[in-house]
């Protein structure tokens, strides 16, 4: 009998250890196909990459090029300004919106020609506008790229033709530049635009501009970001959605079937990796008097919420950062992988109000890159287009 009980026992535990992996298998989200040579799916708040398909393979990017030159555009420029249309941005090759030699055009404007029917009149005069020249805006892309941990990627023009040798990026390295683009209000409302009428100087009537982008039609909650196409990069699409404060953007490599991936991609992340808040501003943190700078939200698949750990580091009370009025940091993780570190405060601390409410990191030390940036982003302008200006003639020819 007692042999017979050992027996059954032996069989539970068999099948326990069985059953085990399997359903962890089961849990996991669901493999997807797509038609493109290259595809990434990634989560803008985070930045976590959900899905990729030769993510970090460079590949020709045709106009998806765009997005860099908005948003350094939008970042460095005045709105204001009014942009010339130079010989070279003048009847240049490819898509266009087909602006005069001489016109000048306020840059805001321009940036819903050089997105919305992907205008590559519109993207040199944009670059000879903020670089100074060619050259001087191509440093600018390049600089941007290494800053967003873009190690994939080379740019030699601001539009995306096929000129010359060596212009790529992948799939995600095109995702984490869109998330953060994405994250810039100004160029969220430019892409998500169906329809624009822009004042034309040379002619009695607007300047009316048609989103190429079939997404935001196509598919609810969408609002963005790029189509390119030239015959040897094919098709390339990114796009971006919203769902209940949730937003994706997905990108596509080469892709003969990009609007129906694109659709699928989103839904798929919409579906398995919903957006989990795991911290809330004002948290208390157990055994202190301290609490939570921000919130903390991160895309979750199945069973990964128990995966996640919390880490408190209080900081020394002779460091500056202690003198300035942090208390500590909160360092959230997954499968032992940094996924967030959160300052923390006393509950009665000013600073608490100004937080910033953004969970958006690419990588360590980025933050610090980009506050500089911010700061000096004037004085790196002027000295760009001091190393690279063409002179007043060149520019009237």
């Amino acid at each position: 009998m007692k042999k017979k009980v050992r027996f059954i026992l032996l069989c539970s535990t068999l099948v326990g250890l069985l059953l085990a992996p399997l359903a962890q298998v089961e849990a996991a989200p669901p493999g997807i196909h797509t038609n493109a040579v290259g595809a990434s799916l990634i989560d803008v708040e985070s930045g976590r990459i959900l899905y990729s398909q030769k993510g970090d393979t460079p590949m020709r990017i045709a106009s998806l090029t765009k997005i860099m030159t908005a948003i350094i555009a939008i970042e460095q420029g005045n709105l204001n300004d009014k942009v010339k249309v130079s010989k070279n941005a003048f009847g240049k090759e490819g898509s266009s919106i087909y602006l005069k030699l001489g016109e000048e055009m306020r840059l805001h404007d321009m940036l819903y020609g050089l997105m919305l029917r992907s205008g590559n009149d519109a993207a040199t005069a944009i670059a000879e506008h903020i670089g100074g020249s060619i050259d001087g805006f191509v440093y600018l892309m390049n600089e941007k790229a290494k800053m967003l941990g873009m190690d994939h990627s080379h740019f030699t023009n601001p539009s995306g033709l096929d000129e010359g040798e060596g212009h790529r990026s992948s799939p995600n390295d095109m995702a984490k530049l869109t998330a953060y683009a994405l994250k810039n209000s100004v160029f969220q409302d430019i892409v998500s635009t169906k329809l624009k009428k822009v004042p034309n100087p040379n002619e009695a009537w607007d300047y009316s501009w048609l989103n190429k982008n079939k997404m935001l039609s196509l598919f609810e909650g969408a609002d963005g970001v790029k189509t390119g196409y030239t015959k040897l990069a094919k098709r390339c699409l990114v796009s971006s959605a919203t769902k209940d404060g949730h937003q994706l953007a997905v990108v596509t490599l080469n892709d003969p079937d990009d609007w129906g991936d694109h659709a699928r991609l989103l839904q798929y992340g919409f579906t398995y990796y919903p957006l989990q808040t795991i911290v809330r501003k004002g948290d208390a943190v157990e055994g202190t008097t301290d609490v939570v700078s921000r919130n903390f939200s991160y895309p979750l698949a199945e069973g990964e919420a128990a995966l996640v750990k919390r880490k408190v580091t209080l900081a020394d009370p002779a460091t500056t950062s202690y003198r300035l009025g942090e208390r500590g940091t909160l360092q959230i993780s997954l499968k032992d992988a940094i996924i967030g570190t959160i300052p923390l405060y006393e509950k009665t601390s000013p600073l608490l109000q100004s937080a910033s409410q953004s969970t958006f990191s690419f990588q360590q030390g980025e933050a610090y890159k980009e506050t500089l940036l911010s700061h000096y982003g004037y004085v790196f302008r002027v000295l760009v287009r001091e190393l690279f200006m063409i002179s007043e003639s060149e520019w009237a020819d």
